[in-house]
């Protein structure tokens, strides 16, 4: 009965309950619903107790009213238990928001995190943009925490992206707009006013940037970076000269939905807050039913015992043969792992058997991407990015934390755009 009222309900983006913040309108339409429900669906039977814990999964999950409440709560526990020491700045940062959004306390876990932005510098003025996603996110993780605690960090950081000289990509942009948008609508009370006036100026140079990658079918960057993009321009106090049509591009995300676009659960989660007419600035706010406190279990499927049989041997190689790079090289190497392994596994084995497979990650939306082999990185101006393929076909397995996958031989390529 209750799925079937969430079917006849036209989503609105509503208004914040604060003057600086508004949000603009679109919905999904009644009839448009069970794709909505059906994605969802599709993304929560992704929880196993065999995979790996994924933040951004529970605050989809939570932002739009799980369905699956045994999925929930095994996730939260999961999380509950992660090891800080090897999460990544925007991991923990997401896992803060996942506990926050399910009425969890995070614990020492935000203490951690304030710690690590008190310390933290960008390599460069021209670091490749996407190192910002991470600590973005751990501005807004931060602020929702403890505005008043987070204003100096917000601010040098505010600073630090206006001397950046690296053009911010979609993701990164959005998470920077939610960040500093908490931030903006959250100054304590006596403070300086030049703080406003710091992010007011991030936040307008920002969503300008977004908003020149609004195509014309209302696409936002790419349709995976489309979800980001709706709930900062949705928020941010700063509008963007060039007027967003969100239900342009609620129309075509919905398309492209149908046509199957959405199938893995990080795709999921980066889109359904906005099908459901929220953004992680609602993460605060979200309201827990009482649960008992009883460990759920989930099927661990599907998940073969730890035999030989379980294992695979992936060939896989580094190249670089682009010209105008120092490092040329073209490395071939084995590695047995479980099979259905994610990609990370396959960089750690392979660097622990030979240093000549070292490898370094930045975290982005979805998950960690692979920037740098041999020391060669990514670099935005000259439009160079490492790419993994098997057989000539890419992976989207640059995401190296959270899809499996089961290739016996993959290429990482350093190439050109």
């Amino acid at each position: 009965m209750a799925r079937a009222a969430l079917q006849l309900l036209t989503l609105l983006w509503v208004v914040a309950g604060t003057s600086t913040q508004t949000r603009s309108s679109c919905s999904v339409p009644p009839a448009e619903q069970p794709l909505v429900n059906g994605i969802q669906e599709l993304m929560e039977r992704s929880v196993t107790s065999s995979a790996f814990p994924n933040p951004s999964v529970l605050i989809a999950m939570n932002l739009a009213g799980a369905y699956n409440t045994e999925a929930q709560k095994l996730l939260t526990y999961e999380l509950m238990a992660s090891d800080t020491s090897d999460l990544t700045t925007g991991q923990l940062a997401l896992t803060i928001m996942a506990l926050t959004s399910s009425c969890r306390d995070p614990g020492d876990k935000t203490d951690i995190l304030h710690r690590q932005m008190e310390s933290w510098a960008p390599s460069s003025l021209d670091t490749y943009a996407s190192a910002f996603y991470g600590p973005s996110l751990a501005i807004l993780a931060l602020c929702q925490d403890n505005p008043e605690k987070t204003l100096p960090i917000a601010a040098r950081f505010a600073k630090i992206l206006m001397a950046t000289s690296s053009p911010l990509n979609t993701d990164t942009g959005a998470v920077v707009t939610l960040a500093l948008t908490c931030m903006y609508n959250k100054i304590p009370v006596g403070s300086e006013e030049g703080y406003r006036a710091l992010f007011s100026q991030v936040l307008r140079n920002t969503v300008e940037n977004i908003s020149v990658r609004i195509q014309d079918n209302g696409i936002i960057g790419d349709v995976y970076s489309t979800g980001l993009a709706m709930q900062a321009l949705s928020v941010t106090p700063e509008r963007p000269t060039k007027e967003w049509d969100c239900q342009k591009t609620m129309d075509t995300v919905l398309t492209e939905i149908k046509e199957g676009k959405f199938h893995n659960a990080m795709a999921i989660a980066q889109i359904l807050p906005s099908l459901k007419g929220k953004t992680y600035l609602d993460v605060p706010h979200v309201s827990c039913s009482p649960d008992h406190e009883v460990q759920p279990t989930l099927p661990n499927h599907p998940s073969p015992s730890p035999t030989s049989a379980s294992n695979i041997t992936v060939i896989y190689t580094v190249n670089n043969q682009l010209r105008g790079v120092e490092l040329l090289f073209n490395e071939t190497i084995s590695v047995s792992v479980k099979r259905g392994s994610v990609l990370l596994i396959v960089l750690e084995e392979a660097q622990r058997k030979n240093p000549k497979f070292k490898f370094e990650t930045t975290m982005t939306s979805w998950g960690l991407v692979v920037s740098s082999i041999n020391n060669i990185a990514e670099n935005v101006n000259h439009r160079t990015y490492w790419q993994f393929l098997s057989g000539k076909t890419p992976l989207n397995e640059g995401v190296a934390d959270y899809i499996p996958f089961n290739h016996e031989h993959i290429t990482a390529n350093f190439t050109q755009y």
